[in-house]
């Protein structure tokens, strides 16, 4: 048993990096919270970053290589135990495929990682390995994560005070591009006193702590529409930050949303009831494509829905 640990929540951008049957490797210091084991490279998005631009900085630093992103590969969460510093934490992980434009691969001292290395996949299988980096690189669980006994009750963002004295917030969201067989889109209106009120958006919302974001999406999706719907694919991930968002709170906050969006299909759609009564959701409603053009869309809503070819 784990003892009672204080919550801890972050985003998390990391590379896929091959060359030709070699992965690239990083191993964690005894600085980190898991010396010795081995993990894609990667790290924390800052307040404000964008993800993309996280796996390019952190790889650079870790291995010494500049690196391209491709590809968006995979979007995950997962909890971990660190009794020894009395934190359970919640990741939410942004998983890239990178290419090398160059740099030289190096070691690091001092720092929460100190070797990168290029391996084969049979070597990786012989390595104590994170938990996500198995599961990104398709390996047998090493089980080296310590998983906590249960999962605390957070809310899905909280404001802290920033080095400026601005409150500042970070916060993990899925949303859906939502259709039915009638190729109609599933919109969700945003209530008054939030940011966007009277928009038109698509439906999903913030991740609970410990949830994964697909699982995270079909919760939202009922609770804003009644609706049941499968997931058919990752879109993209997007990041926003305003620096001085007013909402309900009623105080600027300092807002950074990280969204990951995919494509959901709705088999049996009925007329849309929302459940989370008294939320940020005033409304929802299927709308045919050749209607969309009459509606206030907020622009995260126009930029999807352009992605998927219904604008």
């Amino acid at each position: 048993m784990t003892p009672a640990l204080q919550p801890l929540r972050r985003i998390a951008a990391y590379c896929v990096c091959a060359d030709g049957d070699d992965i690239l490797l990083v191993r964690a210091s005894a600085k980190s919270g898991t010396p010795g084991v081995w993990s894609l490279p990667g790290g924390a998005v800052d307040h404000g970053e964008n993800p993309v631009d996280t796996v390019v900085r952190e790889t650079a630093a870790e291995t010494g290589l500049s690196v391209a992103v491709v590809k968006l590969r995979d979007v995950l969460a997962d909890m971990r135990a660190l009794p020894a510093r009395s934190l359970t934490i919640h990741t939410d992980r942004l998983i890239y495929e990178v290419t090398v434009r160059g740099g030289a691969l190096r070691d690091r001292v001092g720092q929460p990682t100190d070797l990168a290395r290029w391996v084969t996949v049979e070597e990786a299988k012989k390595l104590p390995l994170r938990r996500f980096t198995a599961d990104a690189l398709g390996l047998p669980d090493a089980a080296t994560d310590i998983r906590p006994d249960g999962v605390p009750e957070v809310p899905s963002f909280y404001a802290v005070p920033g080095p400026d004295g601005l409150h500042r917030a970070q916060r993990f969201a899925a949303y859906a591009v939502c259709t039915d067989r009638r190729n109609r889109v599933l919109l969700t209106r945003i209530a008054d006193g939030y940011p966007g009120g009277g928009s038109w958006h698509l439906p999903g919302g913030g991740t609970d702590f410990g949830e994964q974001p697909g699982v995270a999406l079909i919760r939202e999706l009922v609770e804003e529409t009644g609706q049941e719907g499968r997931i058919v694919e990752l879109l993209g991930v997007a990041s926003h930050r305003d620096a001085a968002q007013l909402g309900p709170e009623g105080y600027p906050i300092d807002w950074h949303g990280v969204r990951a969006f995919y494509r959901v299909q709705v088999a049996r759609s009925s007329r849309p009831v929302i459940r989370d009564v008294g939320g940020s959701t005033a409304e929802a409603r299927w709308f045919d494509p050749e209607d969309l053009d009459e509606l206030p869309l907020t622009e995260v809503t126009e930029e999807a829905l352009r992605g998927v070819g219904l604008r």
